[in-house]
């Protein structure tokens, strides 16, 4: 290797071109340390440095006593700047949106839900859970709450439609905009249990607040991604 470079960034390069001309495949497990070392001519110390910045960057995840193995590239990416549904997301990757039905209730105010969407007393509060699902395998973990006057549709038809699409439908709720928090999650009993993933399957959770055209908050969501299926980027600019 050429020594006008950092050998573990020409380490780093290397191994990213190998695993995109698929000679290491993904959930595939890596040569040993040993092995790789000699292969590219660089010593252990230098692999390994160049190993922990592929594992930072999830291009490859390393399992204790067990190996070195290639992260699957995520299904689905978005700007996290785009406001768009679950729904549109999975089909704009080519694939059908599905919904596996959790759990659907309605509970009085709160001093949370007063405070977080300030309804009164009298106002009902709709709790939706549902695993969303792209051709048919479990990929997010939603939870939705929607005060019950903004939500006019029934059970069943959520089945068939975005949040979005159910909250807009009468005409009189635009969804303009939304904050959103990413936080991540190593792992979440119920959440993980639900997408079918173990501990070694990260989960990134948003927690949103949607506003309408009048920023009044209209959806609370919190929603469990799998790491290992989607990936948010943001993009900056100058000022």
């Amino acid at each position: 290797m050429s020594k006008t470079r950092h050998l573990y960034l020409q380490v780093i390069e290397k191994l990213k071109e190998d695993i995109e001309s698929g000679k290491f495949k993904e959930n595939k497990q890596f040569p040993s340390e040993f092995e790789l070392a000699r292969t590219m001519g660089v010593s252990r110390s230098t692999l390994r440095e160049a190993l922990q910045i592929l594992e930072a960057e999830r291009v490859i995840i390393r399992k204790h006593g067990v190996g070195t193995f290639v992260n699957p590239k995520p299904l689905f990416t978005s700007g996290i700047e785009q406001l768009s549904s679950i729904s549109a997301m999975i089909r704009n990757a080519g694939m059908i949106p599905g919904t596996i039905f959790m759990d659907v209730s309605e509970s009085d105010a709160s001093d949370e839900s007063i405070s977080r969407f300030n309804h009164s007393e009298e106002d009902q509060l709709v709790t939706i859970k549902r695993v969303r699902t792209a051709n048919g395998d479990p990929v997010v973990y939603c939870i939705d709450q929607v005060l019950a006057k903004n939500f006019p549709i029934g059970t069943e038809e959520i089945h068939r439609v975005s949040m979005f699409d159910a909250i807009e439908q009468s005409g009189d709720i635009h969804i303009a905009y939304a904050i959103t928090h990413i936080e991540p999650v190593g792992y979440d009993e119920e959440a993980s249990s639900l997408l079918r993933c173990g501990v070694d399957v990260p989960l990134l959770v948003l927690l949103q607040k949607h506003y309408s055209d009048d920023s009044e908050m209209i959806l609370y969501s919190k929603n469990y991604f799998r790491a290992d299926k989607f990936s948010f980027h943001v993009v900056r600019t100058r000022v």
